[in-house]
């Protein structure tokens, strides 16, 4: 196994042991609080490998390191010790819908905390306008069918007046399929025109073929390419490319691509200064095909900042709703076959990410952290058998029923749970070594 391997999944093992340590304590903190008996607070799965035992709960670390759990008396309907005054099922059912919702909010918490503490370090401004003005439209998709052109403003899309990029994005990976209308402003007119994105084998979500307009800034110039040799370098600005004004990066690939691997005059702005460089694009080899590239990965350009502390939650309580939504889009549009199950990340990928993340820098790892905890934490509140969201959707059906639900449907519930999550796991572990393979 290469030291690469073995640092993705340290790494990895350590992003998920805070989120799973987070999570049960969650769990665990509240039914201290409730004075429910703990038996075990539980790093792993399988057999004890080491611990201390506190009071009456023995903490300890198990075999199997993917998970975590807290064992409280009287947990599971019919336990021995269930008619124990402090076990679980002897706690009115709205303080059991507060224990078991306690696990999920501690990761929602920790995601807020986490992008908190980021942008009050650097937070990244991007330069927009209210309705976003389009920078680039691919020949034949689905914005290009629709009559869309480069330089329209999207002024509202779906029912989102003055959309950011964010929302238009959002929206399309989420509408695979199914027609979106586009109000878009052109030469002071504005006109109504329906886009219908298409389903993007590779990343399994919606794509319609446009980008925003903004400037283009370079992340990094590849050692040894002609940019490099050039003289080109981090934090440039690409304002031209054979005397053509590019304000998106597939703009950017075209020109050069389209080329043929003939000089090109790139005009960039460096600390405010214009410069010129005359550059032989190379032939490089990406997803099996080949493309003329000047080797640099582009991005949008941004300006950090720190936030003060109220800015920096407010931003970071946004950015969290934000994402959520699109989780919840995104499994909404697996539920109706808007969007592929193949573009869910397996552990596999997560491994991997995870290492690239880290050696990325600590912004990168901990920006990360915030986005996974966030995921397990929505996931967690599906109702679905095993899950916490299948127990808490149980606790409300009682409480309207005024009665508890039958051993019986319990048990079906939990077997039913069962095979259904092992199926998924099987299905994103074929599914990432089905990509790791091509």
């Amino acid at each position: 196994m290469s030291f690469v391997v073995l640092q993705n999944i340290w790494w990895f093992l350590i992003m998920i042991g805070v989120m799973i340590l987070i999570h049960e304590l969650g769990h665990y903190w509240a039914a201290r609080f409730f004075d429910v008996k703990v038996d075990t607070f539980s790093f792993g799965f399988g057999p004890r490998l080491f611990g201390f035992k506190k009071g009456e709960t023995d903490f300890r670390f198990s075999a199997i390191l993917l998970g975590g759990y807290v064992k409280m008396v009287g947990e599971q309907p019919g336990d021995e010790h269930a008619g124990d005054p402090r076990s679980f099922q002897n706690k009115p059912r709205w303080q059991r819908l507060i224990i078991v919702f306690a696990g999920p909010a501690m990761n929602v918490i920790l995601a807020v905390a986490v992008l908190t503490g980021l942008f009050m370090v650097r937070f990244p401004k991007i330069p927009s306008t209210p309705s976003p003005e389009i920078g680039y439209i691919m020949p034949g998709s689905a914005a290009a069918k629709a009559g869309i052109k480069a330089g329209d403003r999207i002024v509202q899309i779906g029912g989102t007046a003055n959309p950011t990029w964010e929302d238009i994005d959002m929206k399309e990976v989420a509408s695979a399929g199914h027609p979106l209308s586009v109000w878009i402003e052109r030469n002071g007119e504005r006109r109504l025109v329906t886009v219908t994105p298409v389903l993007d084998p590779k990343t399994g979500a919606g794509f319609a073929g446009w980008e925003g307009q903004t400037d283009i800034e370079i992340e990094r110039a590849l050692a040894n390419s002609p940019a490099a040799k050039a003289g080109l370098k981090a934090g440039d600005i690409i304002v031209s490319v054979d005397g053509q004004a590019v304000h998106s990066t597939p703009k950017v690939h075209d020109i050069i691509n389209g080329s043929g691997g003939k000089p090109v005059q790139v005009t960039y702005s460096r600390k405010g200064k214009l410069a010129t460089a005359v550059l032989t694009p190379m032939l490089s080899e990406t997803d099996g095909s080949k493309e003329w590239m000047i080797g640099v990965n582009l991005e949008p350009h941004v300006v950090f900042v720190s936030l003060p502390f109220p800015e920096a939650l407010s931003e970071s309580v946004r950015e969290n709703a934000k994402s959520a939504t699109f989780i919840y889009s995104f499994l909404r549009g697996i539920a109706e076959r808007r969007m592929s199950p193949k573009s869910v990340l397996g552990p596999i990928k997560i491994v991997q990410i995870s290492g690239e993340e880290a050696r990325e820098g600590a912004i990168a790892y901990f920006g990360l952290m915030a986005s996974l905890s966030l995921n397990l934490a929505i996931v967690n509140l599906l109702p679905i058998p095993i899950l916490d969201g299948a127990t808490i959707f149980m606790l409300i059906v009682e409480m309207f029923m005024r009665r508890d639900l039958s051993l019986r449907v319990k048990e079906a519930a939990f077997r039913l749970g069962f095979v259904f999550l092992m199926a998924i796991v099987a299905f994103v572990l074929y599914n990432d070594i089905s990509k790791l393979a091509g």
